[in-house]
């Protein structure tokens, strides 16, 4: 995450915190209020698990690549890591969705 993500998001935290300011101190005054600090982790939190499913889905993209081209056919090793590369990104963005339903009790 670079420190411009970093900003974005903390500027998206802080107009849904209700702190909008036009100035460009922004997230030091919205930075105050724990509604906003909460609201900022949950987006940190939801950057980074989007980042590690992308992650998995490029390794079972490379998985189904290497099967289709490079090995004989019969050989399953690279479909079950690919298979298995895609369960664990569903479970990590699964994650984010569990954690948004408790937060809506």
């Amino acid at each position: 995450m670079t420190q411009e993500d970093i900003i974005k998001l903390a500027r998206e935290a802080a107009s849904e915190d209700g702190t909008t300011r036009p100035d460009k101190n922004i997230v030091l005054y919205a930075a105050k209020t724990s509604k906003f600090l909460e609201r900022f982790a949950q987006l940190v939190r939801a950057y980074e698990r989007e980042a590690c499913a992308e992650l998995c889905l490029e390794e079972a993209n490379e998985a189904y690549h290497q099967e289709a081209f490079y090995l004989p056919r019969g050989n399953q090793g690279l479909l079950r890591i690919a298979e298995g590369a895609k369960r664990c990104a569903a479970a990590i963005r699964a994650r984010g969705e569990a954690e948004y339903k408790r937060g809506e009790q």
